[in-house]
């Protein structure tokens, strides 16, 4: 067990030399104790240096389907660097796992996404969608067809394209972003949107029918792409209504705007099934993926692409000028093999069909606090909005302090989930048994009555 002295001394190189992503650093600095390190995990469980054990409902960040400490990733990780750790993908080169592994996605992702090009990132592989898709047009003669709809509170990755992508106003201030030719229009958020006395169905074509009239806004001429994830995950586990993608789905081939499907969060088995866009009947024209494709054990992404777009770009593009040095890296994509035998070898069927249906279940069991506004969720994806009054779904002053006192309680209770605003998310390992789900969700609602009673006694 590591010592005292050294956990201190990993907490004060923390603070003096790493930047943590998405961190208040002032706050971060002040923070008495400093950063939780975690040091080890194993199956569903994370331990600190400290020796405190924590449940990880958020699979780390939304990508550790198989669960933590699996010897056949490690194993396949191993062999690979011992024959060839690296190579690169450019210049008429490729290696065996690049390959297979996209040989692999094609099988797996909806018919027609046949082509796989490999980046690191979810972020790195929506800026490869923004250029992929300009390009495609521009080489069709069409340079003015190349304006992209996201959505508000829509989150597709953090580097200039992506967070152009996304719609979250945090991710623009300060940047000069979005950069030119990104838009957004409403997210299918019936809790916080839907007008009174509309019904799921009714909200749900009114979201999607702001995409057509953005698209008519702009002019179908100019649109090159609309972009969205199937449950937009982390602006605060927004699940669709039934209504929403057939529509958004009509409108993007009525007007011949490209259908980008990110399936960053969503793919490998997240939502019940292999893919966000079988569980919604959703045939994408490109789809981004990461995360789950190697449950996070090495970073790496792909963005599947139809042939139909790979055509053009094979018979009048030339070369295409994108790409990046681990694009196609041979040791990720043994990892990801590797992983995707695990998720076939039943994980992902027996989520499917047992764990998740129970998560659904106890989940929603929460509904009933007094706190607790709504739950939604699908698959090992869940969102309890934590609220004021239940009646007239009014806020907490702050729109934050709700969610914030119930995700450090939750930590305090040994479990780990993500406060989105006053949306508590949790999606648990695709792996994790029957009653570490109970334990969860008792650590859950524990967390939230504390959180509940120190905001009535404040």
């Amino acid at each position: 067990m590591t010592s005292p002295a050294e956990a201190e001394r990993w907490k004060q190189l923390d603070v003096r030399h790493h930047l943590n992503p998405f961190s208040d650093y002032q706050s971060l600095k002040r923070e008495e104790g400093g950063c939780r390190i975690i040091e080890r995990a194993e199956g569903v469980r994370l331990y600190d240096v400290e020796g405190r054990e924590l449940l990880d409902g958020m699979s780390g960040l939304w990508c550790i389907q198989v669960g933590y400490g699996r010897p056949e990733i490690v194993d396949a990780v191993r062999e690979q660097m011992e024959a060839l750790p690296y190579y690169n993908s450019f210049f008429k080169t490729t290696t065996p796992p690049t390959v297979e592994l996209a040989a692999k996605l094609a099988q797996l992702t909806p018919d027609g996404l046949d082509r796989a090009f490999f980046g690191s990132s979810g972020s790195e592989s929506n800026d490869t969608v923004v250029r992929l898709v300009r390009w495609y047009n521009h080489i069709q003669g069409r340079p003015e067809k190349y304006h992209f709809i996201g959505r508000e509170m829509g989150y597709h990755g953090s580097t200039m394209a992506a967070a152009s992508l996304g719609g979250f106003s945090s991710m623009h201030e300060g940047f000069r972003l979005p950069l030119e030719g990104f838009h957004h229009v409403m997210p299918p958020y019936s809790f916080g949107l839907a007008q009174p006395d509309e019904d799921e169905a009714a909200f749900g074509l009114r979201a999607a029918r702001a995409v057509e009239e953005k698209i008519l806004e702009l002019g179908a001429e100019n649109v090159a792409a609309f972009v969205g994830e199937p449950v937009m995950g982390a602006g605060g586990l927004i699940v669709p209504p039934a209504t929403y993608w057939p529509e958004v789905s009509r409108i993007c081939r009525e007007h011949d705007v490209l259908l980008i499907v990110d399936e960053v969060i969503c793919g490998f088995g997240r939502t019940g099934r292999w893919f966000g866009s079988e569980t919604y009947d959703i045939a994408p024209d490109v789809m981004t993926l990461a995360k789950g494709i190697t449950s996070g054990y090495v970073p790496l992404s792909a963005v599947m692409v139809s042939e139909e777009i790979c055509q053009v770009l094979e018979e009048e593009g030339g070369e295409f000028p994108h790409g990046y040095t681990y694009s196609g890296h041979p040791t990720t994509c043994a990892a990801a093999l590797a992983n995707i035998r695990l998720l076939e070898d039943g994980i992902v069927e027996r989520c499917g069909k047992e764990r998740a249906p129970y998560f659904q279940e106890r989940v929603r069991q929460l509904a009933d606090h007094p706190m607790v506004g709504e739950v939604r969720g699908v698959g090992m994806l869940a969102g309890v909005e934590l609220v004021r009054d239940k009646a007239d779904r009014s806020r907490w002053d702050d729109r934050s302090t709700a969610g914030s006192m119930t995700r450090d309680a939750c930590m305090r209770n040994g479990i780990v989930s993500r406060a989105v605003g006053d949306t508590m998310v949790m999606a648990p390992p695709l792996v994790t048994e029957l009653q570490d789900i109970d334990l969860m969700i008792e650590r859950l609602g524990q967390s939230i009555d504390e959180a509940y009673q120190g905001l009535r006694a404040s």
